[in-house]
């Protein structure tokens, strides 16, 4: 386990020594990774996706969502698939991590694992429904995230 206090990077003075980034391979994200790129350019990285394992869920009549059988290989190739997108991303100095399942649960969980002091994420629009069912990713890391949370409207940086 890795140990953390404090900003343990010589140069960031902001004290956001390690940054993790989700990444959802959106025009948003894309600007959440540029921005913390450009405004913390001496803090270490990581990137993150999650490969939303609900996918092969339907939203069901009380908000919530009502899983569908799970097919496996579906998941591996969506999993493999986004990790060389992600690959594709990454820099020198950069590390990355794929998972598999809600990306709200992982997104915390690899920043709370990797002892990140800063949060950057993508906002996107979204219509009334989708935002009914499913609600704002970006909202529910920054309602339960133990840390600073950064967020970015596509286009922007």
């Amino acid at each position: 386990m890795t140990q953390h206090s404090g900003s343990s990077v010589p140069g960031a003075p902001d004290g956001f020594g390690r940054i993790l980034v989700g990444v959802d391979f959106s025009a948003s994200s894309q600007a959440a990774l540029r921005l913390a790129r450009s405004h913390f350019p001496a803090a270490q990285r990581l990137l993150v996706h999650v490969t939303d394992a609900r996918v092969t869920a339907a939203p069901d009549l009380m908000g919530g969502v009502t899983p569908s059988l799970t097919d496996p290989a579906l998941l591996h190739t969506m999993e493999q698939a986004d990790a060389q997108r992600l690959q594709a991303l990454v820099q020198d100095g950069e590390e990355l991590a794929v998972l598999v399942g809600d990306p709200v649960t992982g997104l915390l969980d690899s920043a709370r694992r990797w002892g990140a002091d800063l949060i950057v994420v993508g906002t996107h629009a979204q219509s009334a429904l989708e935002h009914f069912f499913l609600g704002s990713t970006a909202e529910k890391i920054v309602g339960r995230s133990a840390v600073p949370v950064l967020t970015v409207r596509g286009g922007a940086a």
